[in-house]
């Protein structure tokens, strides 16, 4: 699909139509299949997408910024069809996930955001892991992510590294270099910190507590600011949603399938 000048690859797995449809934004340099793990978990419809650079979407001539990023989301989805969805954003992808939920709220009724911060504006994490991150090595070579795992996400990681394997080696394909500097220059120039009391949907804020990369003060700030937030605190780290998807996607439904917030 093109849209707005961009080639997004998505895939949409097909679900209980009584429940609405989630979207799910990948962390940096992921591709859509990362996430599998997680949807094997959810009965209901799930959107999924490569952002510009990454996996299957190619890299346009210039960077996104994440509003635009959000722009091209909300666009893709009035091209599939749906009006209304949650979205759930993990690690980069909550930034994706907090920009379109203020910048398009009549399209997003629920917010779940997992491992995740107020961008350049937030309380970082170990700046050694964070050094290791400048490159997208782990994405193109999974040998190379599984033995980087645990000190890079921490939590279960550290002992699931086959499974880390297993799963970034499940891509079509990694994104470009180029793509990747775009998403970590979109992340660099960006923070949710002046707009997060202007987010009115009900958010759930779900951060770890052996998470490298995210500390989790970041997940507090975040359930602080947001009026209609509730912070859950679980022991683990950064990718946990998709090594202990069993135990964590139930989390998830349960907020999602409560009955709307009346002040929407």
């Amino acid at each position: 699909m093109t849209v707005a000048g961009r080639q997004i690859r998505y895939d949409v797995r097909l679900g209980d139509a009584r429940r609405t449809p989630l979207v799910l934004c990948c962390g940096i340099g992921a591709g859509l299949e990362v996430l599998q793990p997680v949807v094997d978990e959810l009965d209901r419809t799930v959107i999924r997408f490569d952002v510009p650079g990454v996996g299957g979407s190619p890299a346009g001539l210039l960077p996104d910024g994440i509003p635009r990023l959000a722009c091209i989301v909300a666009r893709m989805l009035a091209e599939l069809g749906f009006r209304e969805v949650d979205v759930l954003g993990l690690s980069w992808g909550g930034a994706l996930a907090q920009q379109l939920a203020f910048q398009h709220r009549r399209l997003v009724r629920r917010l779940v955001l997992v491992s995740t911060g107020t961008g350049v504006l937030m309380v970082p994490g170990r700046p050694s892991t964070l050094f290791k991150m400048i490159t997208p090595r782990r994405f193109g070579d999974p040998s190379y992510a599984a033995g980087m795992a645990g000190y890079l996400y921490g939590g279960s990681a550290r002992r699931h590294s086959e499974e880390i394997r297993r799963v970034f080696g499940q891509q079509v394909r990694a994104g470009s270099l180029r793509g990747y500097l775009y998403q970590l220059a979109a992340g660099a120039c960006w923070t949710s910190l002046p707009f997060l009391p202007l987010i009115r949907q009900p958010t759930l804020v779900l951060t770890g507590d052996d998470d490298p990369i995210i500390p989790v003060v970041n997940g507090r700030i975040l359930a602080g600011l947001i009026p209609n937030a509730e912070l859950h605190i679980y022991g683990g780290g950064h990718v946990e949603l998709v090594t202990e998807a069993p135990a964590l996607v139930p989390v998830v439904t349960d907020f999602l399938d409560r009955s709307e917030a009346p002040n929407l």
